[in-house]
């Protein structure tokens, strides 16, 4: 796979999601995939919560965070190591919204916006979904240049439901990676 780059590093947002096998340990796996990649640096890491199947109900229930990493990569390739990482992890995707090992959605990249048939940006759901937003309030920093920290405070202020997204863990996650300090 050919890296394709930006010229500056941005910050960019992912949701995390599984409700298939040791699902705080495929979250887990799966950050620590996406730090080891060269061009990606993993900075902050949600609560983990629990959380109701949206769409096909008839599976087990989620466990969902979100994420904040710093890149250099566009958003297109960022996508496909997201994936790639999925597969790596065992995804299959044989029904929609259904039961998976692994969901790595990408939500937003600093100052970019994308509708392609691959990829839009900023998410088309995410302002609409409480198992998205409840994590992502935990990365996103006030001071978040874009409005991003607005938009989704807004957001979940407008839901009149946030049930089915409850509390289950905090995330072990460093505060920095390691190959950061380097």
């Amino acid at each position: 796979m050919t890296i394709q780059t930006t010229s500056d590093a941005s910050e960019a947002y992912i949701a995390l999601g599984a409700n298939l096998g040791d699902r705080e340990a495929t979250l887990m796996e799966a950050i620590g995939l996406l730090d080891e990649h060269p061009e990606i640096t993993v900075l902050r890491c949600s609560n983990m919560y629990e959380t109701d199947p949206v769409g096909y109900e008839e599976q087990p229930d989620f466990v969902n965070m979100a994420i904040a990493l710093r890149t250099a990569l566009d958003p297109e390739t960022l996508l496909e190591v997201l994936l790639q990482t999925e597969l790596s992890l065992g995804r299959e995707r044989i029904i929609r919204w259904g039961p998976r090992t692994v969901d790595l959605d990408l939500l937003w990249v600093e100052g970019q916006e994308r509708a392609t048939s691959r990829l839009i940006l900023p998410h088309p759901r995410m302002f609409e979904r409480a198992f998205v937003l409840v994590p992502l309030a935990d990365v996103v920093p006030a001071g978040e240049a874009s409005g991003l920290y607005r938009r989704v405070h807004e957001a979940l202020a407008q839901m009149d439901d946030k049930g089915g997204v409850r509390f289950w863990r905090v995330c072990n996650w460093g505060s920095a990676s390691a190959h950061s300090e380097s």
